[in-house]
């Protein structure tokens, strides 16, 4: 595979921690040359830090500023990405954030922020490489949304709102290019041992982990190693599709 994919270019946005780290790894190790984002224009010499830490581990990640809940930021990002490889074949919209409150009390920045990288995100990212995917013929689109997007959360409108919204634009985009050689489908995590899991406290950490099947949080790599195997070329008849991976807590 490493051979077949060493001149496909793959974008991964937020791909500096988490999951998204891990599909960067697992993509690079494939032969992918990555690509990844960091959102902040200010904390370019900490995403180059991470280039580095990476590089030193033999995974060679490439590095774009954008925001992706603004679509000017997005667009001069996919500049940046096409003047310097001419293509782009596999997508992963991955970048999210929480910000998390029970509706009562949830301020309306916390339920427009959310929407806007989640969500609007997704688009933002996607429109600005569409023409490029559909003149290749080719390409693989992977977005990344939640087991909350699925069966809601406590506290979390916004971000179930915005996930389950993710699923919607994978399957009406997967209808609009399944003749043009493009795939688009959907990852939804459980609880993954990311920072992100980790800062909730650790009384409903237990109560959560205590609900899954298997026993245990997920890894990362486990992730990655599902989004690996859709942007493959072989991957070609599997589009519009949701990959719960979530270790039986909801299934669906």
């Amino acid at each position: 595979m490493a051979n077949q994919e060493s001149s496909r270019v793959a974008l991964v946005t937020g791909g500096t921690r988490g999951i998204g780290e891990a599909i960067c790894r697992a993509l690079s190790e494939a032969g992918y040359q990555v690509v990844t984002t960091y959102r902040n224009p200010n904390r370019e010499a900490q995403a180059r830090d991470w280039q580095q830490t990476l590089a030193g581990e033999g995974i060679e990640v490439d590095l774009v500023q954008m925001d992706v809940s603004s679509p000017e930021s997005c667009e001069h990002g996919a500049k940046d990405l096409l003047a310097r490889y001419g293509r782009l074949d596999v997508l992963v919209n991955n970048a999210g954030i929480t910000r998390d409150s029970v509706m009562k009390k949830m301020p309306l920045d916390a339920w427009q922020q959310v929407i806007h990288t989640n969500l609007d995100g997704v688009f933002n990212v996607t429109r600005c490489f569409l023409d490029t995917l559909l003149e290749q013929k080719y390409g693989r689109i992977v977005n990344i949304s939640s087991i909350n997007g699925q069966k809601g959360q406590f506290g979390q409108v916004n971000y179930s709102a915005a996930k389950a919204g993710v699923h919607g634009f994978t399957m009406a985009l997967a209808q609009e290019t399944a003749r043009k050689g493009i795939t688009v489908n959907t990852v939804s995590p459980g609880y993954v041992s990311t920072d992100m899991v980790m800062a909730i406290d650790e009384g409903v950490r237990d109560k959560l982990q205590a609900q899954i099947p298997v026993g245990r949080f997920g890894h990362p790599q486990e992730i990655a190693r599902m989004v690996e195997f859709l942007a493959d070329e072989k991957s070609a008849f599997i589009t519009g599709a949701n990959f719960p991976i979530n270790g039986g807590m909801f299934m669906h």
